[in-house]
């Protein structure tokens, strides 16, 4: 007489698998937005500003290197961060740690926008800039792949890839609102932009964050994360002992897997720096370009992931890094002959073809790769290790640039190499997992 009743109330009260997944892709992309929007205005100003502000007096070649070197600093500190971000995430829970990533992301983007000058202050201007840069690295290293999670855990088994790809393609709305932003400054008097116009995309990062922030703590934790918390998973050992005890191999192939990335930065940041400072294609043309790439990116990124979730990851994936090193000799030879419609035609193929492959399959593809219990810290540790290469992307193709019509090839050789590389990891060692349930992910009989 009573199993039925019980076996009734089980039915209700027991979690549907993906009833929080468009929420939880809501908060992500809201989320991710802001934090590729402070990211990304940093990389527009690097490339623009701050080599006059925070470096000025000394060789404008050697005042753009040590700017793109202070991009790259942000990602030196985020292996170490995704270290401390992803153990609390794996215990305590993905909601609390992405908060704390979003909070600490906009206080310091608001922070770079308040600093005074090295004519004000002397040292402590860049000093200062260097330090408010590690907190952005810091506040990176657990968002992107802490979100993915997120979307992951919580999607249903056969669309996970389209779920997560909403975290990348709030990336991509991020990088069009970056770049809008210094749209809109370019504009200004360069007297009115050096004096104070390049803060005001920095200042108005605080009303994204408030947005993102409020959206996100109203989203629970996935169920299968609660199951594992539940079950006493997360408690048994440390996840990032367990992540280089048992996952080191996985860890290596991440960080191989993942130079994919240097197309990201050697487009916005050192292609803008390069057109410009070259007189070769104006400030204006180039932020317009990104803009309309990242909208269209808005677009085809989750259409890859649902074709992901159709045939499989690596098809998709390897397609899309073999797109982009091909491509990208194109885009940057367009800039050098100076043909505006022409770089808009390959930026497109680089950015919403080529990268919209990728961009949304690989923080998921990294995810997958690890169990439930450590998925947070794995997946935080590995990617973020193969990030610094991403970071110093433009500070490599600064350094490797030459003079003359034919200097950007050393640069697209190295972007491609990397492209390829990505490719290759992918195609021998990374296993298909878009069939592969939920719960099972990163175990031997999953993956």
């Amino acid at each position: 007489m009573t199993a039925g009743p019980t076996s009734a109330a089980s039915t209700v009260t027991a979690p549907v698998p993906g009833r929080h997944a468009r929420k939880a892709a809501v908060a992500s992309f809201a989320g991710s937005t802001l934090e590729y929007y402070d990211f990304f205005i940093y990389g527009s100003a690097s490339a623009l500003i701050f080599n006059k502000i925070f470096f000025p007096g000394i060789d404008p070649l050697l005042g753009q290197f040590l700017s793109m070197a202070t991009l790259g600093i942000g990602y030196v500190v985020r292996p170490l961060a995704a270290g401390f971000i992803g153990h609390f995430g794996d215990r305590i829970g993905r909601k609390q740690m992405l908060v704390f990533t979003l909070v600490s992301m906009g206080l310091a983007t608001f922070l770079i926008g308040c600093l005074p000058p090295t004519a004000a202050i002397g040292a402590a201007a860049p000093i200062l800039l260097v330090l408010l840069r590690v907190v952005q690295g810091i506040s990176a290293a657990g968002e992107s792949v802490g979100a993915v999670t997120l979307s992951l855990e919580h999607a249903p088994a056969g669309r996970r890839a389209f779920f997560a790809s909403w975290v990348n393609t709030g990336a991509a709305a991020g990088i069009m609102l970056a770049s809008l932003a210094f749209l809109f400054v370019s504009f200004m008097p360069q007297a009115d932009l050096i004096a104070w116009g390049w803060r005001i995309p920095f200042l108005a990062s605080i009303v994204v964050a408030v947005a993102g922030f409020v959206i996100r703590r109203r989203l629970p934790e996935p169920e299968v994360f609660e199951e594992a918390r539940d079950a006493g998973e997360t408690r048994q050992e440390l996840p990032l002992k367990v992540v280089l005890r048992d996952y080191w191999p996985t860890v290596i192939k991440v960080i191989v897997f993942g130079v994919w990335a240097v197309v990201s930065t050697i487009v916005s940041a050192f292609s803008l720096s390069y057109a410009t400072n070259g007189h070769l294609v104006s400030s204006s043309v180039m932020l317009t370009t990104t803009i309309v790439t990242a909208a269209l990116g808005i677009v085809a990124q989750p259409l890859f992931g649902i074709l992901a979730d159709r045939i499989g990851r690596k098809p998709v994936f390897i397609a899309g890094n073999l797109i982009c090193a091909a491509s990208i000799f194109a885009y940057f030879w367009s800039i050098s002959q100076k043909d505006v419609p022409l770089v808009f035609a390959t930026s497109i193929l680089v950015m919403v073809v080529g990268y919209g492959m990728v961009n949304p399959l690989g923080p998921a593809i990294v995810a997958e790769m690890f169990p439930t219990r450590i998925r947070y810290s794995g997946a935080a540790i590995s990617s973020q290790l193969g990030l610094i290469v991403t970071g110093f992307a433009p500070t490599i193709a600064a350094a490797v640039v030459r003079p003359g019509p034919d200097g950007w090839v050393p640069v697209a050789v190295f972007t491609a190499v990397c492209c390829c590389l990505s490719a290759l990891v992918t195609l021998l060692w990374v296993r298909e997992t878009y069939r592969v349930d939920t719960h099972e992910l990163g175990t031997r009989k999953g993956a």
